[in-house]
């Protein structure tokens, strides 16, 4: 941002959701924003969104996002708020709220105002700090980190990440283990972020972002995976899970977001249909990451 002539920025507020429907308004909303939080309300048992992006920027695609949200959850699209916000104190906000994150043992997120200083023992990721999708901040983010120290070990060789954002899960395996990594999303804006993101951290070698819907990429179903991670949503990890495991190797593992803990049963499900078994499971607030293995 420029700081001489700060864009206009407006709030979006979403209120009174069931807690199914979050995941499928926060995607919404992240098409069109760079930045996305949730809260619950406990006496109404409801869940909001609020997010920030430049004065009215993406109108065009926000209505219709919503209105499928909307028709997913099987809900009345809900009002949509507005109020303007200062930009300068946002961006301000957004800066202080946004220090280092240790995640746990082995990854420190560095955001880019935060000058470089010699850290060990960790794998230093360094991301924008205006970008909350994937910057760690958020439960299944953290979750699938978590979920990778516990099998890094393994040194998986062949490695996919669906549904990339911003790129930080398949820059922390690729920096970690030394290994490329095949990195997918459905949003052009995502793979240039993902691209940008691995150029700033030295990977530019290792990590390459394409777009590509899930499975149906042929460069995504040459061959078969040693991990895979996918930080989507529910009903998508759903119909996939068959995909999943026909392309996973043998004794490989599946990193598995983008759910609340009240999807996990569904989710689960889904994949032990599909032969695979449940490692662990990780809860970070209302969101839950699974670690499956295939036998």
């Amino acid at each position: 941002m420029n700081r001489r002539h700060p864009p206009l920025l407006e709030t979006l507020t979403i209120d009174g959701l069931p807690e199914e429907a979050v995941p499928l308004f926060e995607a919404a909303l992240q098409s069109v924003c760079p930045t996305v939080g949730y809260f619950k309300d406990d006496p109404t048992d409801t869940w909001g969104l609020e997010a920030v992006r430049e004065l009215n920027d993406g109108d065009e695609e926000l209505l219709p996002a919503l209105i499928l949200a909307a028709a997913l959850a099987g809900i009345e699209t809900p009002e949509l708020k507005r109020a303007p916000v200062e930009a300068d104190g946002w961006l301000a906000r957004t800066v202080q709220a946004f220090p280092e994150q240790e995640i746990g043992g082995r990854v420190l997120i560095r955001p880019t105002h935060v000058p470089d200083r010699p850290t060990y023992g960790r794998t230093v990721l360094k991301l924008d700090a205006g970008l909350a999708f994937g910057s760690g901040e958020h439960g299944s983010t953290r979750g699938c980190l978590i979920g990778f120290e516990g099998m890094a070990h393994r040194r998986p060789r062949r490695i996919l990440d669906i549904g990339t954002g911003s790129g930080i899960l398949a820059m922390a395996a690729a920096k970690q283990l030394k290994r490329p990594v095949l990195a997918t999303d459905i949003e052009p804006w995502s793979v240039r972020i993902a691209a940008d993101n691995a150029v700033m951290n030295g990977l530019r070698h290792l990590l390459q972002a394409k777009l590509a819907d899930g499975w149906k990429h042929r460069a995504v179903r040459s061959g078969r995976y040693d991990l895979v991670f996918a930080n989507i949503l529910a009903r998508p990890l759903c119909s996939m899970a068959k995909s999943l495991s026909d392309h996973l190797a043998p004794g490989g593992t599946a990193i598995l977001a983008g759910l609340l803990g009240t999807q996990v049963r569904m989710v689960l499900a889904a994949h032990r249909r599909a032969g695979m078994v449940l490692e662990r499971r990780i809860d970070q607030g209302a969101w839950s990451a699974l670690v499956l293995r295939k036998h």
